[in-house]
């Protein structure tokens, strides 16, 4: 059997679980012929840290929208965080922190957080496993693709992998995951492209040469045979383990933190000279359907211990990076698979929703908050939802160019379409500017309406994308997608039909920027 059909066949699906108390590989990937056209990885020593937040977060209570506080409060009056407990940032009036992420405030306030307000996409889908498949693949929410966004990045920077890899232009694994199962994010075109360390514990015990003890029994036996198979035969577990062994002092990190524990272990590995892109770490707990908060204290519960958690690992995490001298190497993002409604439920939770705030952090970060609060209806309906502002594939191609250095028709293939580019990062180190943010305005008259309604746009010109979404957040018309010369005001006739009565979003995309006006049918 050739080499590259053993590797596929055999350790795509082998996790080697003996190895090293669960140390398991599961990273194995082919180069699409599509990609190989594209060459080797790009001239940068950037680093992606990936923050996953299982269970979908309640954005709302993450960054507290003070400018719509009293539309806010009505929604969840049984969860809602005191408008005087709300952590200020940098001075803004409009917008806060929950009241436990003091860590991010104080990112924020060293302007190194960006707060990207309502992120979503188009038709969300609200089944956990789908809508994580969804963020994973880049896909849309109608389209299924069994490949990772990020594994597309990797296999078009390493092509052939894993033939001929570790090799002197890379001898590190390409990605790195902190879990045991690797994510659907780093899957290449053939196998995954990641490597999993399946917890801190398996990676102390690698660095340190420590095995869980076999049994003294034939099975036994079997095993420590199986092991040092395994391990004389890992390359990469060497790697790991000298890149360990460079680092002997690290910044402090919060104890009994399970995230800190997984983002201390990157720190270490970045310092210790691994080459590795992509780093992948996660925390679960956050599909808070029942008692979110404590009813005594809504500043308290389990959201606010999570949120805790998330705060205060990302904060010294970026410490650490700064103590260890890396900081400029390294750009981190949080990301669920969805938000949570408008409205709280009689449980003092939240229900599946859409769109909500994603993070992201790092030196190279354009601290600041991008985009506008979220719209909330006056009196909103346990089936309303947040509209999303940005698409989160727009955060991914942000990522792809102005800190993976790709150029445009390189991301738009492994995007599998084209999407805005945004303000967020520090594109210098890869001979970019950051895009403008327009200053393009949407309104709708008459609001309320019965039948239809105008809708007045202003674009700075170029690419502009007018859409109306319902509060399920299903796009239901395209009113405009079309070039447009500088600087000009265009109305469009919006005609309901048929359509119930209830509030709607026009959304605005022009550019880096992005506009939402809410609308009411009253017929």
């Amino acid at each position: 059997m050739k080499r590259r059909s053993f590797l596929q066949n055999t350790l795509q699906g082998v996790a080697l679980p003996a190895l090293l108390n669960g140390f398991s590989v599961k990273a194995f990937g082919e180069s699409a012929a599509f990609f190989d056209m594209f060459g080797l990885a790009e001239d940068t020593d950037h680093v992606l840290v990936l923050v996953q937040l299982n269970g979908g977060n309640d954005g709302l209570n993450t960054v507290i929208p003070l400018d719509r506080y009293s539309n806010y409060r009505n929604a969840r009056t049984n969860i809602a965080i005191p408008e005087n407990k709300v952590l200020t940032l940098g001075g803004r009036k409009d917008a806060g922190l929950h009241p436990a992420m003091t860590g991010m405030q104080a990112l924020y306030n060293e302007g190194k957080l960006n707060i990207v307000q309502a992120v979503g996409y188009p038709s969300p889908n609200f089944s956990h496993f789908r809508a994580t498949d969804i963020w994973m693949s880049a896909s849309d929410s109608n389209q299924l693709v069994n490949t990772g966004w990020t594994g597309r990045y990797l296999d078009h920077s390493y092509p052939n992998f894993p033939t001929g890899y570790p090799n002197a232009q890379m001898p590190d694994p390409v990605a790195i995951q902190i879990g045991s199962v690797t994510s659907l994010a780093l899957q290449g075109p053939a196998v995954n492209m990641g490597m999993s360390i399946s917890n801190p514990t398996s990676f102390y015990n690698l660095v340190n040469n420590v095995q869980d003890p076999a049994p003294n029994t034939p099975a036994g036996k079997e095993l420590t045979f199986i092991r040092t198979v395994a391990r004389q035969t890992q390359q990469y577990a060497d790697t790991i383990k000298k890149a360990a062994d460079r680092v002997t002092q690290q910044a402090d990190y919060p104890a009994n933190n399970a995230l800190a524990a997984q983002l201390k272990i990157v720190a270490r590995l970045v310092k210790g000279g691994l080459r590795t892109r992509v780093y992948m770490v996660s925390m679960g707990g956050f599909d808070n359907h029942a008692n979110q908060v404590n009813a005594t204290d809504t500043t308290t519960g389990t959201h606010a211990n999570l949120l805790k958690t998330l705060s205060d690992a990302v904060k010294s995490f970026q410490d650490d990076l700064k103590f260890l001298g890396v900081e400029e190497r390294v750009v981190g993002m949080t990301f669920s698979e969805f938000g949570r409604r408008i409205k709280s439920n009689g449980s003092t939770g939240t229900d599946h929703g859409a769109a909500a705030p994603l993070f992201l952090f790092g030196k190279n970060v354009i601290g600041g908050i991008t985009g506008t609060n979220p719209i909330l209806p006056a009196s909103a309906t346990v089936s309303d939802n947040i509209a999303f502002q940005y698409d989160f594939r727009s955060v991914y191609a942000t990522l792809l160019e102005s800190w993976f250095c790709l150029d445009s028709n390189t991301i738009q293939a492994l995007l599998l379409k084209n999407f805005q580019r945004l303000p967020v990062i520090n594109g210098k180190g890869c001979g970019l500017e950051a895009p403008a943010m327009a200053t393009g305005k949407v309104r709708n008259y008459p609001n309320p309406f019965e039948s239809q309604t105008t809708i007045e746009f202003t674009t700075n010109g170029g690419h502009t994308l007018l859409q109306v979404i319902d509060m399920t957040g299903r796009v239901i018309a395209v009113l405009a997608d079309k070039e447009y010369p500088a600087a000009m005001t265009d109305r469009v006739v919006f005609r309901a039909g048929t359509l119930p009565a209830g509030s709607y979003y026009a959304r605005l995309q022009n550019g880096a920027d992005t506009k939402v006006c809410l609308m009411l049918k009253i017929r």
